[in-house]
């Protein structure tokens, strides 16, 4: 299935998603050297991100957000790409400066945890795969 949306970032990733239905923080909600979700209020809460297609709403929380996101990437356990169904400024900052793909506008709906997903940033286009 065949999904398209806009680029954020552009780049290209291929991996298993993992996808949350409730928005995420990166501050205080996903541990920067393990790269595991912590927020106690996460539906993913004890799933690592590293090497997953993240898949959520939008993000939440504090500004610094962003750089966890690219302290994630620093210590080798970011997502390899993040679909959003809408990007906001902290997410946004964060995978700019991490160099993580990113592509919003995407029915989230359409993913479950465990689905092969390629991303296509730089056209805007998610491939489930299974």
């Amino acid at each position: 299935m065949r999904l398209r949306g806009r680029k954020i970032v552009g780049g290209k990733a291929r991996g298993i998603a993992l996808v949350s239905r409730k928005p995420l923080s990166f501050l205080g909600g996903v541990d920067p050297e393990s790269g595991v979700v912590i927020d106690v209020e996460s539906d993913i809460r004890g799933e690592s991100i590293r090497d997953k297609i993240l898949v959520f709403p939008r993000g939440k929380g504090s500004t610094v957000g962003s750089y966890v996101i690219y302290q994630l990437k620093k210590n080798g356990v970011a997502p390899k790409a993040i679909i959003v169904g809408e990007a906001e400024t902290i997410v946004a900052t964060g995978a700019i400066i991490a160099e993580i793909p990113m592509v919003d506008k995407i029915d989230i709906s359409m993913f479950r945890s465990g689905q092969r997903v390629e991303v296509n940033a730089d056209e805007g286009e998610v491939i489930i795969v299974e």
